[in-house]
Protein backbone atom coordinates (compact mmCIF):
# COMPACT_ATOMS: atom_id res chain seq x y z
CA UNK A 1 0.00 0.00 0.00
CA UNK A 2 1.30 3.43 -0.95
CA UNK A 3 1.04 5.90 1.91
CA UNK A 4 1.20 9.65 1.42
CA UNK A 5 3.11 10.85 4.47
CA UNK A 6 1.79 14.36 3.87
CA UNK A 7 -1.46 13.00 5.27
CA UNK A 8 0.22 12.80 8.68
CA UNK A 9 0.96 16.52 8.58
CA UNK A 10 -2.64 17.29 7.64
CA UNK A 11 -3.96 14.93 10.30
CA UNK A 12 -1.76 16.57 12.93
CA UNK A 13 -3.06 20.01 11.95
CA UNK A 14 -6.69 18.82 11.99
CA UNK A 15 -6.32 17.26 15.43
CA UNK A 16 -4.49 20.26 16.83
CA UNK A 17 -6.86 22.89 15.40
CA UNK A 18 -10.09 20.89 15.68
CA UNK A 19 -11.48 22.34 12.42
CA UNK A 20 -10.93 22.29 8.68
CA UNK A 21 -10.64 26.07 8.54
CA UNK A 22 -8.07 26.22 11.34
CA UNK A 23 -6.01 23.43 9.77
CA UNK A 24 -6.17 25.19 6.39
CA UNK A 25 -4.79 28.42 7.88
CA UNK A 26 -2.03 26.51 9.66
CA UNK A 27 -1.02 24.63 6.50
CA UNK A 28 -1.45 27.67 4.21
CA UNK A 29 -3.96 25.75 2.10
CA UNK A 30 -7.54 26.37 1.06
CA UNK A 31 -10.41 24.97 3.14
CA UNK A 32 -11.67 22.83 0.22
CA UNK A 33 -8.19 21.29 -0.16
CA UNK A 34 -8.05 20.36 3.52
CA UNK A 35 -11.63 19.10 3.38
CA UNK A 36 -10.65 16.75 0.55
CA UNK A 37 -7.65 15.58 2.59
CA UNK A 38 -9.94 14.85 5.54
CA UNK A 39 -12.02 12.73 3.20
CA UNK A 40 -8.94 10.76 2.20
CA UNK A 41 -8.02 10.26 5.86
CA UNK A 42 -11.52 9.00 6.65
CA UNK A 43 -11.36 6.53 3.78
CA UNK A 44 -7.88 5.33 4.74
CA UNK A 45 -8.57 4.89 8.46
CA UNK A 46 -12.21 3.93 8.31
CA UNK A 47 -12.91 6.56 10.96
CA UNK A 48 -14.60 9.99 10.77
CA UNK A 49 -11.66 11.66 12.62
CA UNK A 50 -13.70 14.85 13.23
CA UNK A 51 -17.51 15.01 13.51
CA UNK A 52 -19.72 18.10 13.63
CA UNK A 53 -21.52 18.87 16.91
CA UNK A 54 -23.53 22.02 16.42
CA UNK A 55 -21.22 24.78 15.12
CA UNK A 56 -17.98 23.00 16.10
CA UNK A 57 -16.24 19.74 15.32
CA UNK A 58 -15.21 17.15 17.86
CA UNK A 59 -12.59 14.39 17.52
CA UNK A 60 -13.74 10.80 17.54
CA UNK A 61 -12.45 8.44 20.25
CA UNK A 62 -9.99 7.03 17.70
CA UNK A 63 -8.73 10.52 16.84
CA UNK A 64 -8.30 11.36 20.51
CA UNK A 65 -6.35 8.14 21.07
CA UNK A 66 -3.88 8.74 18.23
CA UNK A 67 -3.43 12.51 18.65
CA UNK A 68 -0.18 12.36 20.67
CA UNK A 69 1.30 9.63 18.45
CA UNK A 70 0.56 11.62 15.30
CA UNK A 71 2.11 14.77 16.75
CA UNK A 72 5.20 12.83 17.86
CA UNK A 73 5.65 11.25 14.41
CA UNK A 74 5.38 14.61 12.66
CA UNK A 75 7.88 16.13 15.06
CA UNK A 76 10.31 13.25 14.53
CA UNK A 77 9.97 13.53 10.76
CA UNK A 78 10.74 17.23 11.01
CA UNK A 79 13.82 16.54 13.14
CA UNK A 80 15.06 14.02 10.57
CA UNK A 81 14.50 16.24 7.52
CA UNK A 82 15.36 19.57 9.15
CA UNK A 83 17.99 18.65 11.75
CA UNK A 84 19.00 21.15 14.38
CA UNK A 85 22.55 22.50 13.98
CA UNK A 86 22.67 23.73 17.55
CA UNK A 87 25.02 21.72 19.74
CA UNK A 88 24.19 21.36 23.43
CA UNK A 89 27.48 20.32 25.01
CA UNK A 90 25.97 19.55 28.40
CA UNK A 91 23.77 16.92 26.69
CA UNK A 92 26.41 15.55 24.29
CA UNK A 93 26.59 11.84 25.11
CA UNK A 94 29.05 10.54 22.51
CA UNK A 95 32.29 8.60 22.40
CA UNK A 96 34.89 10.07 20.04
CA UNK A 97 37.59 7.76 18.66
CA UNK A 98 41.01 9.13 17.73
CA UNK A 99 43.96 7.26 16.30
CA UNK A 100 47.56 8.45 16.50
CA UNK A 101 51.08 7.34 17.34
CA UNK A 102 52.11 6.92 20.95
CA UNK A 103 54.27 10.04 21.31
CA UNK A 104 51.47 12.29 20.13
CA UNK A 105 48.89 10.43 22.21
CA UNK A 106 50.98 10.78 25.37
CA UNK A 107 51.52 14.50 24.92
CA UNK A 108 48.05 15.36 23.65
CA UNK A 109 45.78 13.20 25.82
CA UNK A 110 45.94 15.27 29.05
CA UNK A 111 45.23 18.54 27.25
CA UNK A 112 42.48 17.17 25.03
CA UNK A 113 40.79 15.15 27.75
CA UNK A 114 40.85 18.15 30.05
CA UNK A 115 39.09 20.30 27.45
CA UNK A 116 36.43 17.66 26.76
CA UNK A 117 35.73 16.94 30.45
CA UNK A 118 35.32 20.64 31.16
CA UNK A 119 33.08 21.46 28.18
CA UNK A 120 31.15 18.24 27.50
CA UNK A 121 31.05 16.21 30.74
CA UNK A 122 28.98 13.37 29.26
CA UNK A 123 31.27 12.82 26.25
CA UNK A 124 34.14 10.33 26.32
CA UNK A 125 37.33 9.76 24.40
CA UNK A 126 38.86 6.62 22.94
CA UNK A 127 42.48 6.93 21.74
CA UNK A 128 43.74 4.04 19.62
CA UNK A 129 47.30 3.20 18.61
CA UNK A 130 48.43 3.30 15.01
CA UNK A 131 47.97 0.11 13.02
CA UNK A 132 50.97 -1.58 11.44
CA UNK A 133 49.18 -1.47 8.07
CA UNK A 134 46.65 0.85 6.48
CA UNK A 135 43.01 0.11 7.32
CA UNK A 136 39.60 1.40 6.27
CA UNK A 137 38.68 2.38 9.85
CA UNK A 138 38.37 6.05 8.91
CA UNK A 139 36.13 5.25 5.95
CA UNK A 140 33.96 2.85 7.95
CA UNK A 141 33.48 5.29 10.81
CA UNK A 142 35.34 3.17 13.36
CA UNK A 143 37.72 6.12 13.82
CA UNK A 144 36.52 9.73 13.94
CA UNK A 145 39.87 11.43 13.52
CA UNK A 146 43.38 10.30 12.57
CA UNK A 147 46.33 12.37 13.75
CA UNK A 148 49.84 12.11 12.39
CA UNK A 149 52.19 13.08 9.60
CA UNK A 150 50.26 11.41 6.78
CA UNK A 151 47.41 12.90 4.78
CA UNK A 152 44.88 10.77 2.82
CA UNK A 153 45.00 11.29 -0.94
CA UNK A 154 41.44 10.21 -1.82
CA UNK A 155 38.87 13.01 -2.26
CA UNK A 156 36.43 11.41 0.18
CA UNK A 157 38.73 12.41 3.05
CA UNK A 158 39.41 15.80 4.56
CA UNK A 159 42.70 16.84 6.11
CA UNK A 160 43.98 19.84 8.03
CA UNK A 161 47.49 20.70 9.14
CA UNK A 162 47.55 21.58 12.83
CA UNK A 163 51.22 22.45 13.13
CA UNK A 164 54.80 21.25 12.83
CA UNK A 165 57.27 19.94 15.38
CA UNK A 166 61.04 20.32 14.74
CA UNK A 167 63.29 17.27 15.00
CA UNK A 168 65.96 16.82 17.64
CA UNK A 169 68.35 14.02 18.51
CA UNK A 170 67.66 12.17 21.77
CA UNK A 171 70.36 10.36 23.74
CA UNK A 172 71.15 9.20 27.26
CA UNK A 173 72.98 11.43 29.68
CA UNK A 174 76.72 10.83 29.37
CA UNK A 175 76.45 9.79 25.71
CA UNK A 176 79.71 10.33 23.74
CA UNK A 177 77.90 12.93 21.63
CA UNK A 178 76.39 14.79 24.59
CA UNK A 179 79.02 17.54 24.40
CA UNK A 180 78.52 18.20 20.73
CA UNK A 181 76.96 16.71 17.63
CA UNK A 182 77.94 17.39 14.05
CA UNK A 183 76.82 15.69 10.88
CA UNK A 184 79.69 13.18 10.67
CA UNK A 185 79.38 12.09 14.31
CA UNK A 186 75.59 11.85 13.94
CA UNK A 187 75.98 9.51 10.96
CA UNK A 188 78.66 7.44 12.71
CA UNK A 189 76.52 6.57 15.73
CA UNK A 190 74.05 3.64 15.88
CA UNK A 191 70.40 4.68 15.47
CA UNK A 192 67.01 3.29 16.35
CA UNK A 193 64.27 4.31 13.92
CA UNK A 194 60.54 4.43 14.65
CA UNK A 195 58.43 2.87 11.91
CA UNK A 196 55.07 1.14 12.24
CA UNK A 197 55.92 -0.85 9.09
CA UNK A 198 59.45 -1.72 10.19
CA UNK A 199 61.21 0.48 7.64
CA UNK A 200 64.90 1.16 8.25
CA UNK A 201 65.04 4.49 6.43
CA UNK A 202 63.41 7.89 6.83
CA UNK A 203 63.54 11.33 5.13
CA UNK A 204 66.52 12.05 7.39
CA UNK A 205 68.55 9.57 5.33
CA UNK A 206 67.90 11.54 2.16
CA UNK A 207 69.44 14.60 3.78
CA UNK A 208 72.47 12.56 4.82
CA UNK A 209 72.83 11.03 1.36
CA UNK A 210 72.96 14.51 -0.17
CA UNK A 211 75.99 15.14 2.06
CA UNK A 212 77.59 11.85 1.07
CA UNK A 213 76.86 10.23 4.45
CA UNK A 214 74.95 7.19 5.60
CA UNK A 215 73.87 6.29 9.13
CA UNK A 216 73.60 2.81 10.60
CA UNK A 217 70.10 1.97 11.78
CA UNK A 218 70.48 -0.96 14.13
CA UNK A 219 66.76 -1.43 14.72
CA UNK A 220 63.32 -0.32 13.59
CA UNK A 221 60.70 -0.35 16.34
CA UNK A 222 56.96 0.21 16.26
CA UNK A 223 56.63 2.98 18.83
CA UNK A 224 58.47 6.06 19.96
CA UNK A 225 58.21 4.86 23.55
CA UNK A 226 60.17 1.74 22.71
CA UNK A 227 62.83 3.70 20.83
CA UNK A 228 63.34 6.20 23.65
CA UNK A 229 63.48 3.39 26.21
CA UNK A 230 66.26 1.72 24.21
CA UNK A 231 68.10 5.04 23.99
CA UNK A 232 67.94 5.42 27.78
CA UNK A 233 69.75 2.07 28.20
CA UNK A 234 72.35 2.25 25.40
CA UNK A 235 74.34 4.54 23.14
CA UNK A 236 71.86 4.59 20.27
CA UNK A 237 70.51 7.87 18.98
CA UNK A 238 66.84 8.50 18.27
CA UNK A 239 65.78 11.30 15.96
CA UNK A 240 62.47 12.47 17.35
CA UNK A 241 60.19 15.46 17.74
CA UNK A 242 61.15 18.25 20.11
CA UNK A 243 57.75 19.07 21.62
CA UNK A 244 55.56 15.99 21.28
CA UNK A 245 58.28 13.72 22.68
CA UNK A 246 58.97 15.90 25.73
CA UNK A 247 56.87 13.95 28.29
CA UNK A 248 58.63 10.68 27.46
CA UNK A 249 62.05 12.31 27.08
CA UNK A 250 61.68 13.57 30.63
CA UNK A 251 60.30 10.25 31.87
CA UNK A 252 63.32 8.34 30.52
CA UNK A 253 65.82 10.99 31.64
CA UNK A 254 67.03 11.65 28.10
CA UNK A 255 68.70 14.76 26.80
CA UNK A 256 68.34 16.23 23.32
CA UNK A 257 70.66 18.05 21.00
CA UNK A 258 69.78 20.07 17.92
CA UNK A 259 69.88 18.15 14.66
CA UNK A 260 73.27 18.71 13.01
CA UNK A 261 71.58 19.74 9.77
CA UNK A 262 68.13 21.07 8.99
CA UNK A 263 65.83 18.07 8.83
CA UNK A 264 62.20 18.47 7.69
CA UNK A 265 59.96 19.18 10.70
CA UNK A 266 57.30 16.59 11.53
CA UNK A 267 53.81 17.60 10.44
CA UNK A 268 50.79 17.17 12.71
CA UNK A 269 47.79 16.55 10.48
CA UNK A 270 44.18 15.74 11.33
CA UNK A 271 42.21 13.63 8.83
CA UNK A 272 38.55 12.62 8.77
CA UNK A 273 35.91 11.32 6.36
CA UNK A 274 33.76 13.81 4.49
CA UNK A 275 30.60 12.31 6.04
CA UNK A 276 31.43 14.32 9.17
CA UNK A 277 31.72 17.71 7.44
CA UNK A 278 28.26 18.82 8.57
CA UNK A 279 28.28 16.94 11.90
CA UNK A 280 28.30 19.66 14.55
CA UNK A 281 29.64 17.34 17.26
CA UNK A 282 32.52 16.22 15.04
CA UNK A 283 33.28 19.83 14.09
CA UNK A 284 33.43 20.61 17.81
CA UNK A 285 35.83 17.68 18.33
CA UNK A 286 38.09 19.00 15.58
CA UNK A 287 38.05 22.40 17.25
CA UNK A 288 39.11 20.87 20.57
CA UNK A 289 41.93 18.89 18.95
CA UNK A 290 43.07 21.99 17.06
CA UNK A 291 43.16 24.03 20.26
CA UNK A 292 44.91 21.28 22.23
CA UNK A 293 47.64 20.91 19.61
CA UNK A 294 48.08 24.68 19.53
CA UNK A 295 48.51 24.70 23.33
CA UNK A 296 51.00 21.87 23.02
CA UNK A 297 53.27 23.33 20.35
CA UNK A 298 53.21 26.87 21.75
CA UNK A 299 53.70 25.91 25.40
Amino acid sequence: MHLDLNLLIALDALLEEGSVMGAAERLHLSSPAVSRTLGRLRKLTGDDILVRTGRTMMPTPYATAIREDVHRLVRQAHDVLVPSRELHLDELDRTFTLQCHDLLATALAPLLLGRIMERAPRASLRILAENATDTDDLRRGRVDLELGEGRPSLPEFRSENLGHDPLVVAMRRGHPCAEGLHLASYAAQPHVHVSRRGRLTAPVDEVLAAEGLRRRVVAAVATGTMALHVASRSDVLVTTTAVISRPLLDAFGLITRPAPVEFPAAAINASWHQRYDSDTAHAWLREQVRAAVADLVTD
